[in-house]
């Protein structure tokens, strides 16, 4: 979440998208869902953002995706100018990416290169602690490094571009890494509504496993 896009009157964001796809063609049918629900929460040097998106595809009546994933992570800016701390906890199941369980939890810091409201360019780096359950009955638990980049770009508050992209590798096994990547087309129709396009790519290497989703819908965005 880009501080800049808070004011100093602004305190609470609440940010509802939903979009997906079908493909009907000859005997073949394909749908994908994907709804997400975020809540944010601004004090004076501190940010708490809550997210949980949900994907939901079958192609000829077979499942391709049940994937859940909830995000609670906070943003503590009591340093140096567009310098800030991060945490946060990370839950995740998806049948696309072979995961039953997935936690994830740890600490870092970021510093914004970009920071304007219409213009943010954020690079972050931190640990994290991942304890899992794998399709395969596999348990384990590893620390990995997340890095991560950020952005948002708006043109005159009609069109704006967001993504969020990690890298995130075990420590001990250069096998064992987590892709996560998603771009975020948006033109408003009114302050607080938009239509959307997005487009997601998340890979489990463990697992050997990969996703790539593009959907399109509305996103409301509402400020209060």
């Amino acid at each position: 979440m880009a501080r800049a896009q808070f004011n100093d009157s602004t305190y609470h964001r609440f940010l509802l998208g939903v979009s997906g796809s079908i493909n009907k063609a000859n005997a073949s049918t394909a749908y994908l869902l994907n709804n997400s629900l975020g809540f944010s929460v601004k004090k004076k040097d501190f940010v708490l953002n809550s997210s949980n998106t949900w994907i939901y595809g079958r192609q000829n009546d077979q499942l391709t995706n049940n994937d859940y994933s909830s995000t609670l992570n906070f943003n503590l800016y009591k340093t140096l100018p567009h310098f800030y701390y991060w945490g946060l906890t990370n839950y995740n199941t998806s049948v696309s990416l072979k995961i039953n369980n997935q936690l994830l939890a740890g600490v870092g810091i970021a510093y914004s290169i970009l920071d304007r409201p219409n213009a943010y360019f954020n690079i972050s780096n931190g640990v994290l602690y991942d304890r899992s359950n794998l399709l395969a009955n596999l348990n384990y638990n590893t620390w990995r490094n997340s890095l991560r980049v950020q952005f948002h770009f708006a043109i005159k508050e009609l069109v704006t571009l967001d993504g969020g992209n990690f890298l995130q590798s075990a420590y001990n096994n250069g096998d064992d890494y987590i892709i996560r990547s998603n771009t975020t087309l948006g033109i408003k129709l009114r302050k607080w509504i938009s239509l959307t396009s997005s487009l997601t790519y998340n890979k489990m290497n463990i697992t050997g496993s990969d996703n790539l989703i593009f959907t399109y819908g509305v996103s409301l965005d509402k400020y209060f």
